[in-house]
């Protein structure tokens, strides 16, 4: 009976069944909840609102404090429904520190934190600011953010290089523009590490305009800095975008064919065998 409650409660935490309706309903609640828990950390910014709805602020809080909890040692009881945490106890501690359990513990530990430990009030402030990672929670309710941590998961080698790219030219351009102008704006240009807030507003094409190179040496290089930028900067959306691609037309089933040969290059080669 309790393995078999166990069992339900996992099945609607975890949605294992789309025709599950209990599950879309606890889905539906729960996204609903953090959005209204951001919502509310933001509002409470605002002087004249946390002043005004002080009262109801901790009311709602407190209450999603319990459902955030309960829903937390919940999923630690019935985690062990998957066979990849079966042990009762080792089970348990290496659910907790997954992903998404680490998230769910953030979201709920600075309401307990002061409590426990007797920290000073600023410190009690700043561990308010952990409540907007309740908005994370949301990763595993949502059909597409899961596709888009499974687009990150499949292009995290090639978003790396495009940041490494992207690092070794802001290092360059920063070096260059340096010598160029620091003699004529030391103060704006005092350092390589103090050049790179140029650089870098320079490669994302925003230009603030608050440092900028005045020697026609030091504009020439800064006009193809943002030029190059440009089309760095383009590249993690192009692998974003092939990447996303591939993802909706595997789960919608279509193959991704070769216009050569024909054959399906969405899934990697198979290792060929040595035949005697």
């Amino acid at each position: 009976m309790i393995q078999k409650t166990k069992n339900r409660i996992s099945n609607i935490l975890n949605e294992t069944s789309e025709d599950d309706a209990s599950a879309r309903v606890f889905n539906v609640c729960i996204i609903t909840l953090i959005l209204l828990n951001v919502f509310v950390a933001i509002m409470e910014t605002v002087e004249g609102f946390s002043s005004r709805y002080q009262i109801l602020f901790k009311m709602f809080e407190t209450f999603s404090i319990i459902i955030f909890t309960l829903e937390y040692f919940l999923r630690l009881w019935t985690c062990t429904a998957d066979g990849r945490f079966k042990s009762a106890v080792g089970g348990r501690v290496r659910y907790a520190v997954t992903p998404f359990a680490l998230v769910d513990l953030m979201a709920i530990l600075p309401f307990y934190l002061p409590m426990i430990l007797p920290c000073d009030l600023r410190i009690i402030r700043a561990l308010r600011l952990f409540r907007l990672l309740r908005i994370l929670k949301m990763g595993r309710y949502s059909e597409s953010l899961r596709t888009l941590e499974n687009v990150l998961k499949e292009k995290k080698e090639e978003l790396l290089i495009a940041l490494f790219t992207v690092l070794i030219l802001l290092v360059v351009a920063s070096s260059l523009i340096y010598f160029v102008e620091n003699t004529v704006q030391p103060e704006s240009f005092s350092s390589i590490p103090a050049t790179m807030w140029w650089g870098v507003a320079t490669l994302t094409t925003v230009g603030y305009g608050d440092i900028y190179p005045i020697t026609p040496l030091g504009k020439f290089f800064g006009a193809i800095v943002a030029i190059l930028g440009v089309g760095i900067i383009a590249i993690p959306a192009g692998i974003l975008t092939s990447g996303f691609t591939r993802e909706i037309q595997r789960k919608h089933g279509k193959r991704d064919l070769c216009p050569h040969c024909g054959k399906d290059i969405s899934e990697p080669p198979e290792r060929s065998q040595n035949t005697e």
